[in-house]
């Protein structure tokens, strides 16, 4: 007998919440691939498209009178409304993709932890936004049958900092859209590069103060001092720090050298991948680091600060440094874009990195963990269990 899988969507505002939209996008599209047996029920908000879902008779739409963008509404939607949806759906087990659960819920749960930022950094979030971060995080492992981290630094975080989430965590990494290996394999056939009329650093970046973009700022000034011919591009949505940001650049004068794109097209976003001359992932934490996995499948030579996600990802192939020093990261600058050893090295060596990234196995792991918290529940392996692509 076929799972009834719910999906739980409820968080995703298009464009507004950065990397876990596009996890959940590329998510729902492996397991439409790798999963031929179970039915997907989708709860989604009045802000998102039904082209989110795959149009497959198994994978269903359940629109939710409620929006994301107003969080309060969001959070006692998901805690009233939906468990009462979740039964009448007969679903069987639910996946929550971005953190929260709804803890009245009956049927078993598998929550998805992107990063326990507000656990290790409370100091970038609003006082009064703490208090709900904290419970309701706290309550969704406690609840929660199953929980996936996306990391192992993530994973151990969970384990350290709720004691409830021992003993059923299980790392998950993301995948990586194919697209990028594309544009890798563009980058080495050209014969003679191509440069675009100003070379540029590529940062993918919400304006979050975790981001650390202020210092990159810094950086990028002092860097350009050398090599005035080059642009910095941060393209990513413009979160908290976006007008502290836009005005130092404008103090600075360097509002013609550096530019926020704000959140983009896909298409765009590939576009930046295939014409930057090098890739920079400056942040002060994160739980994985998509857009750097990103960089080393498009073959571009990347630095990233030495955090251990960023270093779980990249290994040796990326040039690290302290996230705390402006030098650094001016001397990491130099290297990606000036060092044509290491250059010609990210080129060949970044992609094979890469490939251990594939939304395929991550969508597999994931259906396990489905499977097995349905389990914990009914008591014996249902039929699906063996419904994974071999």
């Amino acid at each position: 007998m076929a799972l009834r899988i719910g999906i739980n969507a409820l968080f995703l505002i298009p464009g507004g919440v950065g990397g876990t939209e596009i996890y959940l996008r590329f998510l729902l599209r492996a397991l439409f691939r790798v999963d031929p047996a179970n039915d997907y029920f989708v709860f989604l908000n009045r802000e998102t498209e039904n082209a989110m879902v795959p149009a497959c008779p198994r994978f269903h739409v359940v629109r939710c009178a409620v929006r994301a963008s107003f969080r309060p509404a969001r959070i006692l939607f998901e805690q009233i409304r939906l468990p009462r949806m979740l039964a009448h759906h007969g679903i069987d087990v639910l996946l929550n993709s971005g953190f929260t659960a709804p803890l009245l819920a009956r049927c078993p749960q598998v929550t998805v932890f992107h990063d326990l930022q507000h656990k290790i950094h409370p100091e970038f979030f609003r006082a009064r936004d703490l208090p709900f971060w904290n419970m309701l995080l706290a309550g969704s492992a406690a609840r929660s049958a199953r929980l996936i981290a996306v990391s192992e630094n993530t994973a151990r975080d969970l384990a350290a900092l709720l004691p409830r989430a021992k003993g059923k965590i299980a790392t998950i990494a993301h995948g990586v859209d194919p697209a990028f290996f594309e544009i890798g394999k563009e980058r080495r056939e050209r014969a003679i590069p191509v440069p675009p009329a100003r070379p540029f650093i590529l940062v993918v970046s919400t304006l979050h103060p975790h981001k650390n973009l202020e210092r990159t700022i810094d950086a990028f000034q002092q860097f350009r001092a050398a090599h005035p011919e080059y642009r910095l591009v941060v393209a990513g949505l413009k979160g908290f720090a976006a007008q502290e940001l836009e005005d130092r650049v404008r103090a600075l004068g360097l509002s013609a050298d550096i530019e926020f794109t704000g959140w983009i097209p896909r298409g765009d976003l590939y576009s930046l991948f295939g014409a930057a001359t090098a890739f920079l992932a400056p942040s002060l934490f994160e739980g994985f680091g998509l857009p750097l996995v990103e960089a080393l499948a498009a073959g571009i030579p990347s630095a990233c600060s030495s955090i251990p996600p960023f270093r779980e990802i990249a290994g040796d192939i990326a040039r690290t440094f302290d996230p705390s020093s402006t030098e650094a990261m001016r001397q990491a600058l130099e290297a990606i874009a000036q060092d044509e050893d290491f250059r010609s090295r990210a080129m060949l060596e970044g992609p094979r990195r890469a490939r251990a990234f594939d939304w395929d196995k991550t969508a597999e792991e994931t259906l396990r963990e489905l499977i097995a918290a349905a389990h914990s529940k009914i008591g014996q392996w249902p039929d699906g269990a063996g419904a994974l692509r071999t």
